[in-house]
């Protein structure tokens, strides 16, 4: 189905200890995450907390286990800071990255952000932006972008729950506000899903503009209750809502096809933060790597 030589599996670290939540996964050390991330047939892992911070000592590292990094988070805050501080953290980032063979690097205004507020329900209360700061932030990513792209390097947006680019009406006017040569879609299956967005329609309509993939599965009857009790993103996570896919109830297989129909070239990364003492990360990530294998030959 896929070209092996375009298409490459990796799989993010916060199954294994969540970045947000420190205590999750408090006891796996960065060695044990990413010996088990090649074990279980991964070529590659995003970027975590206890990662070396010296760009050898981390590709050392991971070269060992023939792995490589392929992208981070980066938080931008383009319509509450000046750009200059989010353009020289970007830099810095940026530049780490490229020194450990990533190409790629996933931003997400954390401007007003309520994902990580414990206590505040993802639900309600979501941050939305006036014109001035939709163009603040058009403005700002397309200059970070061009930024990427001198360097050799891809940036790519996360829209994400509880951020001001979450819901489809925002996910559409980001895209036609961008530059497309500069500004690349980061697709992520799960947060369309929590949001209640169909993500094949989705990635139907923006699929050559897609510059990485999360494949992250939820489980609904989770996602409802988090409806119904009121529960922060946070919660959501210790909880479960999130899973590999294979596991819950996002049907990845057209997901799958457009990808291949469109030709989709770089990396598509299992991203399914839960907390680890429930789902053992090396056998949800065996679980993930078999599924995606059946659906995709990969």
């Amino acid at each position: 189905m896929f070209d092996k030589n375009k298409v490459k599996l990796g799989i993010a670290q916060i199954a294994w200890t969540n970045d947000d939540m420190p205590d999750l996964g408090k006891e796996n050390t960065f060695e044990q995450c990413v010996s088990e991330i090649a074990l279980a047939g991964f070529a590659a892992s995003e970027v975590g907390a206890k990662y070396p911070t010296d760009p050898a000592v981390l590709k050392k590292a991971m070269d060992l286990r023939g792995l490589t990094i392929c992208n981070s988070w980066f938080s931008s805050f383009l319509i509450s800071k000046p750009y200059e501080e989010t353009e020289k953290e970007f830099i810095r980032q940026l530049d780490f990255l490229k020194a450990v063979g990533a190409r790629v690097i996933g931003v997400s205004e954390q401007s007003y952000s309520i994902q990580g507020m414990l206590d505040q329900p993802v639900w309600e209360g979501k941050y939305e932006m006036n014109e001035g700061e939709w163009l603040m932030l058009a403005e700002g990513l397309n200059k970070l972008g061009q930024i990427a792209k001198d360097k050799g390097m891809k940036l790519t947006f996360h829209h994400h729950m509880g951020t001001v680019v979450q819901t489809e009406a925002e996910i559409d006017k980001f895209m036609d506000m961008v530059n497309p040569e500069l500004v690349f879609l980061l697709f992520d299956s799960g947060h369309l899903s929590f949001a209640g967005i169909n993500p094949e329609k989705v990635l139907k309509k923006y699929v050559h503009r897609v510059g990485h993939v999360h494949l992250k599965d939820i489980r609904k009857e989770m996602v409802e209750k988090s409806r119904q009790e009121k529960w922060s993103f946070l919660k959501g996570v210790r909880e479960g809502v999130f899973t590999v896919p294979g596991d819950g109830d996002v049907d990845f297989g057209p997901l799958f096809e457009i990808l291949d129909e469109a030709d989709y070239e770089g990396w598509m990364v299992v991203e399914a933060e839960q907390d680890p003492a429930k789902a053992n990360p090396l056998e949800y990530a065996i679980k993930a790597r078999k599924y995606i294998t059946q659906k995709t030959g990969l």
